[in-house]
């Protein structure tokens, strides 16, 4: 097991791992006007003060704003130290496939998934499904910004990793972009990964309207705890290598079931509320 160490001056500190540990953290004293080089390329060392500091105002800022993703990268940087990174970099280190992961380092963009030829894929494989999603979506993989506030360049990876595994969960699930369907994902991320920042997104909650709770908590939170309970730890799926397996397959194997379609769910709400305005209109 690694010792651990006291290293630096003056001011806050800030948890880190050696380089030449394999397993926890080792401390480091340093002051804002003393920081420590980085250990990787973008990395930013924080000191305690920081860190804690960075939380809350990114916990703050992505309540107001759900949509400044820089903020929600910053919230999960901030609170995944110094243990729950550290479980989910174990978890891949206890699993053959998450082994590869961590060797290969492979990182999942528009140029090294080849866009072009997952739209070529059959239909219902993991790679055409995962297209389709960002083409309907809107979405790029490119999107995803990268990691600089964990200390430890091993478990930077993995969080890279997870942010950028991040919309085949939503290819695997079907579940849209909007509040309801990343509020229903972060419930089943937080149950499967367990870092802090998927649970504490469920805070926005509070800002849906009465329907949209109401489906919430009878559908998409049910079918979360359900499946994030239930299923195996998805940091250990190798997209790249399943990309023609069918994706019914592939949510048997992670133990995930598919939730109600949301978007058909709201069409059809919106489809009643006009006839029933129509008929009003008509009948007035």
């Amino acid at each position: 097991m690694p010792k651990l160490g006291l290293h630096g001056a003056r001011g806050g500190f800030s948890l880190v791992q050696s380089r030449s540990a394999t397993t926890p953290v080792a401390l480091r004293l340093f002051s804002v006007l003393n920081r420590p080089p980085p250990n990787y390329p973008g990395h930013v060392p924080l000191t305690t003060i920081e860190r804690g500091a960075l939380a809350v105002g990114s916990a703050l800022g992505s309540i107001i704003n759900l949509r400044r993703a820089d903020l929600i990268a910053a919230l999960g940087e901030a609170t995944a130290t110094p243990y729950f990174v550290y479980r989910l970099r174990d978890a891949m280190l206890s699993d053959p496939t998450g082994r590869r992961i961590l060797r290969d380092r492979p990182r999942l963009t528009s140029k090294t998934l080849h866009m072009p030829y997952l739209r070529t894929l059959p239909e219902n494989s993991v790679g055409r499904e995962y297209a389709r999603w960002l083409d309907r979506e809107g979405v790029s993989p490119d999107t995803r910004d990268s990691v600089k506030y964990i200390d430890d360049e091993e478990c930077a990876y993995v969080m890279q990793r997870y942010r950028e595994c991040h919309d085949f969960y939503h290819a695997l699930t079907g579940l849209p972009v909007f509040m309801e369907g990343e509020l229903a994902l972060k419930a089943l991320e937080f149950l499967n990964t367990l870092l802090p920042m998927t649970g504490l997104s469920l805070f926005a909650f509070i800002k849906m309207k009465p329907a949209e709770k109401e489906r919430f908590l009878s559908i998409y939170f049910p079918w979360a705890v359900r499946n994030g309970l239930g299923s195996k730890e998805l940091i250990n799926v190798y997209w790249e290598e399943v990309l023609e397996k069918d994706v019914n397959e592939l949510r048997a194997e992670l133990h995930i079931e598919q939730p109600p379609d949301l978007r058909q769910i709201r069409r059809m709400i919106r489809q009643q509320k006009k006839r029933e305005k129509e008929q009003q209109q008509t009948s007035s």
